[in-house]
């Protein structure tokens, strides 16, 4: 047991390795469940909103929902896996989202970090990352973790808490070829899901997506995936947000349209059109694999240091097997209805003529078309196909799909 952390703990911006910046305090909210931030006098004067929900002013910055914390503050904490872990292996005598901010550690996603004191970062620490060598080491971690058995001090630093945006998948970090990857376990009723997402994410790319790269790593018993980490490069860590915070932030609906238009608003003005037809094909990627799984802590986005926002790599995309037949954000006029001519009713809001559209839905259709000699190409077996294609080839996809070839 470890003794719970104060009701005040510390923000810092760690864009520059070489000098992290003291953005402020995070103070307990007690009547929301939640956490505040207070800009330190030294970031209010040199630094950046780390949010649109966080203007550069002196008051305490309250979280606008239950069990959250204030914009861009929010993406800093663990998920749920993340928390899970926590729960499990720290078992604080306190469970607040403060505890699990601070218990995330060093490595979690973006360019933020927590820490006991201001006067220097201090985050908590968990150990050296994990190498290759060390993935089945790893793999009993989870194993241990999902069936709450004990962990050892030895095994406790090959596990990090806080390493992504959203979701209950297993994970860790890995440091493979010198960089910070995340390595993604199978859940024991979902053994090739591994295999199945990296098909799916090459797939993507295939069909002019930019993806995060990912590559399978066989274990003694079964199959983990890793996913570099698209918010580190060459050294430093990225500033990023989630799409969740950053509509959120913007009084914006949790939609494909309100998202691309947040794109325009803020992204770079030469990479407008680049940034309309990237989202619209994973719009329709999504669709047409029955991804429906594509929420808005699924999204995200890298923000440069001009304060401009790009479109980060596409992660967590395969399809998820529920035959749903409607998408977790809005998609077009028609709500959340996943069809290709929903997704058409909104072309102007990618910037794109009905053509235009239309000959992106058809680019990325035809890539899909070829899924199943793509996924047995990559290893997917022919069990998990044949039941794959129960959905993906249902006549409510298969039938958008050929309509727009």
């Amino acid at each position: 047991m470890h003794a719970a952390p104060p009701d005040t703990l510390y923000l810092w911006h760690l864009g520059n390795p070489d000098a992290p910046a003291l953005v402020g305090e995070l103070n307990l909210v007690m009547n929301r469940r939640g956490v505040s931030l207070r800009y330190a006098d030294t970031w209010l004067k040199a630094g950046f909103p780390l949010s649109e929900d966080l203007p550069l002013i002196d008051i305490e910055h309250l979280p606008r929902e239950k069990d959250t914390a204030a914009g861009a503050v929010d993406d800093a904490r663990p998920d749920r896996w993340g928390e899970r872990v926590i729960r499990h292996i720290d078992r604080p005598p306190r469970l607040s989202l403060l505890e699990y901010l601070y218990y995330a550690g060093d490595d979690r996603f973006g360019a933020l970090g927590v820490s006991l004191t201001k006067e220097a970062y201090r985050p908590r620490q968990i150990g050296p990352l994990p190498t290759l060598a060390d993935v089945d080491a790893v793999n009993e971690v989870v194993r241990r973790v999902l069936a709450n058995e004990p962990v050892d001090a030895r095994q406790k630093r090959l596990i990090a808490p806080g390493v992504t945006l959203g979701g209950a998948r297993p994970k860790a970090l890995l440091q493979l070829d010198g960089e910070e990857w995340v390595l993604k376990f199978a859940e024991p009723d979902r053994p090739a899901e591994p295999l199945v997402e990296h098909a799916a994410m090459t797939l993507a790319a295939d069909a002019g997506i930019d993806v995060a790269e990912t590559r399978p790593i066989p274990l003694a018993n079964g199959m983990a995936l890793a996913i570099r980490r698209f918010d580190r490069a060459a050294g430093r860590r990225l500033h990023a947000l989630s799409a969740n915070v950053a509509l959120h932030a913007a009084g914006a609906e949790r939609s494909y349209p309100e998202l691309a238009l947040l794109l325009r608003r803020r992204g770079p003005v030469d990479r407008h059109r680049q940034q309309m037809r990237e989202l619209f094909r994973r719009l329709v990627f999504n669709i047409l694999i029955d991804n429906t799984d594509d929420h808005e802590k699924n999204h995200a986005i890298l923000v440069r240091d001009d304060r401009q926002y790009l479109l980060a790599p596409a992660f967590d995309v395969l399809p998820i097997g529920h035959s749903l037949g409607y998408q977790s954000m809005t998609v077009g006029v028609r709500g959340a209805e996943s069809t290709v001519d929903n997704a058409l009713t909104a072309a102007t809001q990618y910037w794109l003529t009905p053509q235009d559209a239309l000959e992106e839905a058809r680019r990325v259709a035809r890539v899909v078309d070829g899924w199943q000699r793509h996924f047995a190409a990559q290893g997917v077996s022919g069990a998990v196909i044949e039941e794959l294609a129960r959905h993906i080839d249902r006549p409510f996809l298969r039938e958008q799909r050929l309509g727009v070839m």
